[in-house]
């Protein structure tokens, strides 16, 4: 199949979707059948630079225009789009509210392709909330239109799942999950450094979406208790919000924090190793993509509820608790008392899981039957739910 993709930017790494789209995108055109690539994947954004190509798969990036910026007009990525979905077999959409993800869904009905949206979390209860407005106004005018046009969408979770169809989806949505890069260790590459304290890490964007003044007040809440235990918060500023947790912490006299910056690439996977536990205290999350990789460098995570992650505690590899700072203080109390290779063993069950589960091939493969699925018909794959 030739199958094109639409993500508005894939620049900012510590973005879900900056990593979780491509990876897709790339996985799908590893797929092999009879020895031989099964299918051609374009991957189509805006700004930035182009992502090296390999077998099956290409990135195109197309300038911004300077009128509307925060619509993300791309007269140039419009056309690309127009040309492309006349001899492609599918568009998939990833994310809302800007014009890359219109674009599809004005292009689609005509040439008669089918479209897949993932909405990426964007149509949870909370985000829908932040600029409520304006998003009323874009759904309303422009993207209301193109999401109910869609042929399927496409949720990462149950509570994705649920979320759609209590906005009022009607559609076909297929639940598949991000896949997950499980690095391979070493002998070489401790866990931990014995000499030093001890990391509860939270790795990610600083917005406050993700709950990270809860963290720092449940983390002063409890440093007393646990003084070979420090705080690492890292990844990019996202709105200012940097700045607001620094002033909290300041105001709250957090001891033994640290605010790390931004840390990519084998570096991001150093300091999830080198962390004892990793926590996301997220008001949202439609996948949570920080959990998938904490799990696969095989460091135990504390998620809240508002994160898909029950699986935490079904696996016995974390913990999965309610929102607020008192829960997170019991949880961080609780996890902060066991042994290294307490924490070893758990860490170790989240690596398996996430080999078994969220491999790239096989979300790769699911995601390839749900298009062969729209363009043949027939029964529909176990993933898809119609109802």
């Amino acid at each position: 199949m030739k199958i094109v993709h639409i993500v508005p930017n894939v620049s900012e790494e510590a973005s879900g979707p900056s990593y979780s789209v491509p990876s897709l995108a790339r996985a799908l055109g590893q797929l092999e059948h009879g020895g031989q690539l099964e299918h051609d994947v374009a991957l189509l954004s805006v700004r930035g630079r182009a992502l090296p190509p390999s077998p099956g798969f290409a990135h195109h990036v197309y300038p911004r225009a300077l009128l509307l910026p925060r619509l993300w007009r791309s007269p140039a990525l419009a056309r690309a789009l127009s040309r492309e979905a006349q001899r492609c077999d599918v568009l998939h959409s990833h994310s809302l509210w800007v014009m890359p993800n219109i674009y599809p869904g004005w292009i689609a009905r005509p040439a008669s392709t089918p479209l897949v949206v993932s909405p990426r979390g964007t149509l949870s209860p909370w985000a829908l909330r932040h600029s409520r407005y304006r998003k009323k106004l874009v759904w309303a005018l422009l993207q209301g239109r193109v999401v109910r046009s869609a042929a399927c969408l496409h949720a990462t979770a149950e509570e994705e799942y649920g979320e759609l169809r209590a906005f009022g989806a009607k559609q076909p949505v297929c639940v598949i999950p991000n896949g997950v890069d499980v690095p391979a260790l070493s002998a070489l590459d401790e866990p931990e450094r014995a000499n030093e304290p001890r990391i509860v890490l939270y790795l990610g964007r600083l917005h406050v979406k993700k709950g990270i003044d809860r963290l720092l007040r449940a983390w002063t809440a409890l440093a007393s208790e646990r003084p070979d235990w420090c705080l690492w918060i890292a990844g990019p500023d996202d709105g200012g919000h940097e700045r607001e947790l620094r002033a909290l912490a300041a105001a709250l006299r957090t001891p033994r924090v640290t605010f790390a910056g931004p840390v990519y690439g084998e570096d991001k996977r150093a300091l999830y190793r080198r962390a004892a536990l990793h926590v996301l205290p997220s008001h949202s999350e439609n996948f949570g993509m920080t959990v998938a990789e904490a799990l696969a460098s095989g460091t135990p995570v504390i998620a809240t509820r508002a994160t898909p992650w029950s699986g935490l505690e079904r696996e016995g590899c974390g913990f999965w608790i309610e929102l607020g700072v008192d829960p997170l203080v019991q949880a961080l109390r609780e996890a902060t008392r066991l042994e290294r290779a307490q924490l070893l063993r758990l860490g170790a069950r989240g690596r398996d899981w996430m080999q078994r589960d969220f491999s790239w091939n096989r979300v790769a493969r699911e995601m390839a039957g749900v298009y062969r699925w729209l363009r043949a018909g027939g029964a529909a794959p176990a993933s898809v739910r119609t109802s």
